[in-house]
Formats: structure tokens, sequence, C-alpha cells
């Protein structure tokens, strides 16, 4: 939010109504630079399955 009211001085309803891939473009527009991190590899993605399992609603109760 302080991103985009406060340095982009964007009117709040324009804010509100953007997609992250708006905000994103606004922000890369204003510093010049990608923020958004690259994606993780399968192989992170399946460490941290292993590590942290979903859980069904069964196992809950």
């Amino acid at each position: 939010m302080a991103l985009g009211l406060g340095v982009l001085r964007l009117p709040p309803a324009h804010f509100w109504s953007m997609s992250m891939s708006e905000l994103n473009a606004a922000v890369e527009g204003h510093t010049g630079a990608a923020w958004a991190a690259a994606p993780i590899s399968q192989h992170e993605f399946g460490a941290l399955m292993g590590r942290y399992p979903d859980q069904s609603i069964e196992q809950e109760t």
C-alpha cells in the first residue's frame, strides 16, 4: 500500500482496482527493475512439500 499510494501516488480507487501484474508493471516503470522473485525450482517445491505437507480435514480432528 505504501508503495502504490505513497511512492507511486496512485489514487486509492486506481490502486485497489489494479491487478498484481499492473502494479508490478507500475513499479518496474518507476524503478526500472523487476522486483518479483524468480519462481522456485521443481526440486525446491518438492522439498517444501516434504517439509510442510497438506493436512486433510480428517487428520485435524
